[in-house]
């Protein structure tokens, strides 16, 4: 089995030929050659993906099955978020929980939403100004170390900013 996310960076648009090009042409001729001993999984945003099997051919008739993700919702989300932080030795305060899911809500769902790997930078991100917080207090208890509370959450006016970099 082969698996290529983010497979449409094989032909980015507007490009000269070049090695991804030549990476498209050489998994042809692997599907065609090995046609009964290998499966290829290409992932991607949904337009840079109908590009990319446009760029060739060929290569849209080698996929026939196409399977297309919702975003996560707020609910779903939320879930990753905590088990993220439960898995990473936090917890979240119930007013977390209530601040996070308004936050999350407020995201723009555009093309660079993140899905899970936002929830991910957003754990990162609220840990690590958790510890900023922390920063001032001498000797904080086990408590206070594992505890994320609403102010760790990246600030409103930043939701923007969050899902762009998020993607």
């Amino acid at each position: 089995m082969l698996f290529i996310d983010e497979a449409y960076t094989l032909t980015p648009e507007n490009a000269p030929q070049d090695f991804g090009r030549e990476a498209v042409d050489t998994l042809l001729k692997l599907m065609e050659d090995h046609r009964d001993e290998v499966v290829v999984i290409v992932a991607g945003y949904p337009q840079e993906m109908r590009r990319f099997l446009e760029s060739n051919p060929g290569l849209a008739s080698r996929f026939s099955r196409h399977v297309q993700f919702d975003d996560y919702s707020t609910a779903e989300l939320l879930e990753i978020v905590r088990e993220m932080t439960v898995g990473a030795g936090y917890k979240c305060a119930p007013s977390t929980l209530t601040a996070l899911h308004t936050y999350l809500d407020g995201l723009p769902r555009n093309r660079s939403f993140g899905n899970a790997r936002l929830a991910r930078q957003l754990v990162e991100s609220m840990m690590t100004r958790q510890a900023g917080r922390l920063g001032s207090i001498a000797s904080p208890d086990l408590e206070a170390l594992t505890l994320l509370l609403p102010q760790d959450l990246p600030h409103t006016e930043d939701q923007g900013a969050a899902a762009g970099l998020m993607s």
